[in-house]
């Protein structure tokens, strides 16, 4: 799963002012929401651990922090947490990296424990997390 490529991803979401995205614009809303009505949750349930900065997905993504920046407003693999700076989620980045939709839309709509979200964890050193959140949730 570290086998990055984005060169396209078809992606259900849309936001005014998307440029240079295989996504088209809704000029309808700003604020990007699931099919389902509720808004992306990325970073949701919250850890640090899950979390990069810009620069750091740049790098991972060999990209700019603007580009990280764009796709994070554009298709919600980070959000702003407690009105700080973008954060990057390492899974969502992946998920975006690889092209995989499927695995994002799941992640987006608050996905966790289906294989295709806990694989990307798992390939993140991230799968206790996935753990600690199904005990919780018992």
């Amino acid at each position: 799963m570290t086998d990055y490529d984005a060169s396209s991803l078809f992606y259900p979401y849309t936001r005014t002012g998307a440029r240079n995205s295989p996504i088209r614009s809704d000029a309808s809303s700003s604020v990007i929401r699931h099919s389902d009505g509720q808004r992306p949750r990325c970073l949701i349930p919250f850890d640090r651990r899950e979390g990069l900065t810009t620069s750091e997905a740049a790098e991972r993504a060999n990209r700019t922090e603007r580009t990280i920046r764009m796709w994070c407003r554009d298709h919600d693999i980070g959000r702003h947490v407690a009105g700080g700076p973008w954060l990057v989620s390492k899974v969502a980045l992946a998920m975006f990296l690889n092209g995989d939709a499927a695995a994002l839309r799941a992640y987006l709509a608050g996905d966790r424990r289906s294989p295709a979200v806990a694989g990307y964890f798992a390939a993140e050193g991230l799968s206790d997390l996935v753990e600690r959140w199904q005990t919780q949730a018992a």
